[in-house]
Protein backbone atom coordinates (compact mmCIF):
# COMPACT_ATOMS: atom_id res chain seq x y z
CA UNK A 1 0.00 0.00 0.00
CA UNK A 2 2.88 2.57 0.95
CA UNK A 3 4.47 1.84 -2.56
CA UNK A 4 1.26 2.43 -4.46
CA UNK A 5 0.94 5.48 -2.70
CA UNK A 6 4.43 6.60 -2.87
CA UNK A 7 3.89 6.04 -6.73
CA UNK A 8 1.00 7.90 -7.29
CA UNK A 9 2.32 10.87 -5.26
CA UNK A 10 5.38 10.63 -7.70
CA UNK A 11 3.39 10.34 -10.51
CA UNK A 12 0.65 12.91 -9.25
CA UNK A 13 2.26 15.51 -7.81
CA UNK A 14 4.61 16.86 -10.66
CA UNK A 15 1.85 17.26 -12.47
CA UNK A 16 -0.18 18.91 -10.16
CA UNK A 17 2.37 21.42 -9.67
CA UNK A 18 3.41 22.05 -13.18
CA UNK A 19 -0.30 22.47 -13.81
CA UNK A 20 -0.21 25.52 -11.16
CA UNK A 21 2.70 26.94 -12.25
CA UNK A 22 2.18 29.38 -15.56
CA UNK A 23 4.34 28.40 -18.47
CA UNK A 24 7.29 30.91 -19.12
CA UNK A 25 6.79 32.29 -22.42
CA UNK A 26 8.62 35.73 -22.94
CA UNK A 27 7.57 38.28 -24.93
CA UNK A 28 9.36 40.14 -28.18
CA UNK A 29 8.92 43.86 -27.70
CA UNK A 30 9.85 44.94 -31.63
CA UNK A 31 10.10 48.16 -33.69
CA UNK A 32 12.32 50.26 -35.57
CA UNK A 33 13.74 54.15 -34.97
CA UNK A 34 14.36 56.62 -37.34
CA UNK A 35 15.21 59.97 -38.36
CA UNK A 36 12.64 61.62 -39.98
CA UNK A 37 15.00 64.19 -42.35
CA UNK A 38 12.16 65.94 -43.91
CA UNK A 39 10.87 66.78 -40.70
CA UNK A 40 7.54 66.01 -41.73
CA UNK A 41 6.31 64.27 -38.60
CA UNK A 42 5.70 60.69 -40.22
CA UNK A 43 8.21 58.19 -42.24
CA UNK A 44 9.01 59.47 -46.11
CA UNK A 45 11.09 57.79 -48.92
CA UNK A 46 13.75 60.39 -47.34
CA UNK A 47 13.51 58.60 -44.32
CA UNK A 48 17.16 57.33 -42.66
CA UNK A 49 16.98 54.14 -39.62
CA UNK A 50 19.25 54.80 -36.86
CA UNK A 51 21.77 52.36 -35.93
CA UNK A 52 22.63 52.58 -32.16
CA UNK A 53 19.43 53.98 -31.02
CA UNK A 54 18.86 53.44 -26.77
CA UNK A 55 14.95 52.21 -26.96
CA UNK A 56 12.99 50.88 -23.53
CA UNK A 57 10.01 49.26 -22.08
CA UNK A 58 8.41 50.73 -19.45
CA UNK A 59 5.28 49.00 -17.52
CA UNK A 60 2.93 50.88 -14.83
CA UNK A 61 0.72 49.72 -12.49
CA UNK A 62 -2.87 50.81 -14.18
CA UNK A 63 -4.20 52.44 -11.12
CA UNK A 64 -0.97 54.47 -9.14
CA UNK A 65 1.15 55.34 -12.34
CA UNK A 66 3.80 53.50 -10.17
CA UNK A 67 6.32 52.24 -12.55
CA UNK A 68 6.79 48.57 -12.22
CA UNK A 69 8.93 47.10 -14.90
CA UNK A 70 11.92 48.81 -17.25
CA UNK A 71 14.28 47.14 -19.38
CA UNK A 72 16.47 48.75 -21.96
CA UNK A 73 17.59 47.43 -25.67
CA UNK A 74 19.57 49.22 -28.63
CA UNK A 75 18.71 49.12 -32.04
CA UNK A 76 20.78 46.86 -34.83
CA UNK A 77 22.33 48.45 -37.92
CA UNK A 78 19.26 48.79 -39.71
CA UNK A 79 17.07 50.54 -36.98
CA UNK A 80 15.18 47.80 -35.32
CA UNK A 81 15.05 46.55 -32.21
CA UNK A 82 13.98 43.51 -30.21
CA UNK A 83 13.50 44.00 -26.03
CA UNK A 84 12.50 40.37 -24.45
CA UNK A 85 10.34 40.92 -21.50
CA UNK A 86 9.98 37.63 -19.20
CA UNK A 87 6.41 38.71 -17.37
CA UNK A 88 2.60 39.05 -18.12
CA UNK A 89 1.85 42.50 -17.42
CA UNK A 90 -1.99 42.02 -17.24
CA UNK A 91 -2.50 45.03 -15.55
CA UNK A 92 -0.12 47.20 -16.81
CA UNK A 93 0.27 49.77 -19.32
CA UNK A 94 3.03 49.56 -21.26
CA UNK A 95 4.77 51.61 -23.65
CA UNK A 96 8.04 51.22 -25.27
CA UNK A 97 9.45 54.72 -25.75
CA UNK A 98 12.85 56.45 -27.24
CA UNK A 99 15.73 56.85 -24.77
CA UNK A 100 18.34 58.63 -26.98
CA UNK A 101 19.65 58.53 -30.56
CA UNK A 102 24.09 58.33 -31.38
CA UNK A 103 22.99 60.80 -34.23
CA UNK A 104 24.11 64.90 -33.27
CA UNK A 105 22.32 65.56 -36.43
CA UNK A 106 18.99 63.84 -35.27
CA UNK A 107 18.59 63.60 -31.80
CA UNK A 108 15.54 65.53 -31.17
CA UNK A 109 12.40 62.98 -29.98
CA UNK A 110 9.73 63.56 -32.73
CA UNK A 111 6.30 64.54 -31.30
CA UNK A 112 3.79 61.34 -30.43
CA UNK A 113 6.36 59.76 -32.24
CA UNK A 114 8.38 59.11 -29.48
CA UNK A 115 6.93 56.35 -27.24
CA UNK A 116 4.28 53.04 -28.49
CA UNK A 117 2.03 51.70 -26.95
CA UNK A 118 2.40 47.48 -26.75
CA UNK A 119 0.05 45.08 -24.92
CA UNK A 120 1.94 42.54 -22.70
CA UNK A 121 -0.34 39.97 -21.72
CA UNK A 122 -1.18 36.51 -22.91
CA UNK A 123 -5.46 37.19 -21.31
CA UNK A 124 -6.25 39.05 -24.52
CA UNK A 125 -6.64 36.42 -27.22
CA UNK A 126 -3.37 37.11 -29.16
CA UNK A 127 -1.19 33.65 -30.07
CA UNK A 128 1.79 34.89 -30.89
CA UNK A 129 4.36 36.44 -28.04
CA UNK A 130 5.85 38.60 -30.36
CA UNK A 131 4.45 42.01 -30.46
CA UNK A 132 5.35 45.03 -32.80
CA UNK A 133 5.41 48.60 -31.69
CA UNK A 134 4.44 51.38 -34.17
CA UNK A 135 7.76 53.08 -35.52
CA UNK A 136 9.45 55.86 -33.06
CA UNK A 137 11.19 58.83 -34.47
CA UNK A 138 14.14 61.64 -33.67
CA UNK A 139 13.73 64.57 -36.18
CA UNK A 140 16.73 65.76 -37.95
CA UNK A 141 18.23 69.54 -36.52
CA UNK A 142 17.78 70.75 -40.77
CA UNK A 143 15.85 69.02 -43.71
CA UNK A 144 17.68 67.02 -46.14
CA UNK A 145 17.87 68.52 -49.94
CA UNK A 146 14.65 67.33 -51.66
CA UNK A 147 12.47 67.46 -48.74
CA UNK A 148 10.70 70.57 -50.14
CA UNK A 149 9.49 68.59 -53.20
CA UNK A 150 8.73 65.39 -51.51
CA UNK A 151 6.49 67.26 -49.22
CA UNK A 152 5.08 69.00 -51.87
CA UNK A 153 3.99 66.23 -53.80
CA UNK A 154 2.13 64.69 -50.98
CA UNK A 155 -0.12 68.46 -51.25
CA UNK A 156 -0.40 67.38 -54.67
CA UNK A 157 -2.55 64.05 -53.75
CA UNK A 158 -4.38 66.14 -51.02
CA UNK A 159 -6.19 67.98 -53.49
Amino acid sequence: MARVFMLLALCVLPALVSAARPGRNPFSVQGIVYCDTCLAGFETPKTTYIAGSKVKVECRDRKTQDLVYSKEGTTDSTGKYIITVDEDHKDQICDAMLVSSPRKDCSSPSAGRDRARVILTSYNGLVSTTRYANSMGFMAAQPMSGCTELLRSYQEFDN
